[in-house]
C-alpha cells in the first residue's frame, strides 16, 4: 500500500530585515557666521572685535614701531636695536592679546572673556546674569564719545559694554531681549569710517617708513 506523503511546501517565515536606523543628526550646535564677525551655535551668541580694528590697529603700530631699530643703528643710540625689536615684539603680543576681546551671550549671561593663552593678570573677562543688570547708564568720554555701563541690582559693580564688536547692532538687540532695556539710541563708540581714514593715514605712514628705513640702510 502506497502511503502518500504531503510535503508540504516550506515557506520561509524570515521577514525581511528593515534599516531601522536613523540618520544620525549632529545634536551639538553649529557654528555659522554672522556678520562677519559673529558666530551663533545654539543659544549662544559670540562677538569678536571688528575686523577693521584690528587690523587698523595692528598695522599703526607697526608703523609707529619698526623704523625704531633701524634709526638706533643708524644714529649709534646708546639702546641696543635688539633690545628694542625684543620691545617691539612684546608690544605686539600684548596688543594682539588685547585686540583678541570676544563678548558671549546665552540664556543666563553676558560675559567678556579672552583666550587661554592670554593672562589674567594682563587683561582679565567678566560677566554678568542677565538677572542682576538693573539698567545701562550712559557716561561721555574726554574725546565726547558716549559709552555705557551695566549696572547691577545691589549697585556694587559697573561693567562697560563692549562697543567695539562686529555685529553690534544684533549684540545689543540680544541685550534688550534679555534685559527689557530699551537700547534704541546706542551707537557704536566710533563708526567704520572713522577706522577707515586712520587706515589710510596709516598706510601713508608705511611708505613714509619705507623711505626711513632704506635711508637708514643707506647711512650704515
Amino acid at each position: 500500500m502506497n502511503t502518500m506523503i504531503d510535503k508540504q511546501p516550506t515557506t520561509n517565515n524570515k521577514q525581511p530585515t528593515t534599516n531601522n536606523k536613523q540618520p544620525t543628526t549632529n545634536t551639538s550646535a553649529t557654528l555659522r557666521l554672522r556678520s562677519g564677525q559673529a558666530l551663533s551655535a545654539g543659544n549662544k551668541s559670540l562677538f569678536f572685535i571688528s575686523p577693521i580694528i584690528r587690523v587698523t590697529l595692528l598695522s599703526l603700530y607697526v608703523a609707529l614701531t619698526i623704523p625704531l631699530p633701524f634709526l638706533a643703528t643708524a644714529t649709534a643710540a646708546p639702546i641696543s636695536p635688539k633690545l628694542i625689536w625684543l620691545g617691539i615684539v612684546l608690544g605686539a603680543v600684548m596688543l594682539y592679546a588685547a585686540l583678541s576681546e570676544r563678548v558671549i551671550l546665552d540664556e543666563e549671561k553676558i560675559q567678556v572673556a579672552y583666550p587661554q593663552w592670554v593672562p589674567s593678570f594682563f587683561r582679565k573677562g567678566w560677566y554678568l546674569a542677565w538677572t542682576e543688570i538693573k539698567d545701562l547708564k550712559l557716561r561721555t568720554t574726554g574725546q565726547g564719545g558716549l559709552i555705557y555701563y551695566f549696572l547691577t541690582h545691589q549697585g556694587d559693580r559697573a561693567y562697560l559694554l563692549p562697543m567695539r564688536v562686529a555685529g553690534f547692532a544684533r549684540m545689543v538687540k540680544l541685550v534688550e531681549e534679555k534685559t527689557k532695556i530699551d537700547t534704541t539710541d546706542i551707537r557704536p563708540l566710533a563708526q567704520p569710517w572713522m577706522y577707515l581714514i586712520l587706515f589710510a593715514c596709516t598706510v601713508l605712514l608705511l611708505l613714509v617708513d619705507v623711505w626711513t628705513i632704506t635711508t637708514a640702510v643707506t647711512i650704515q
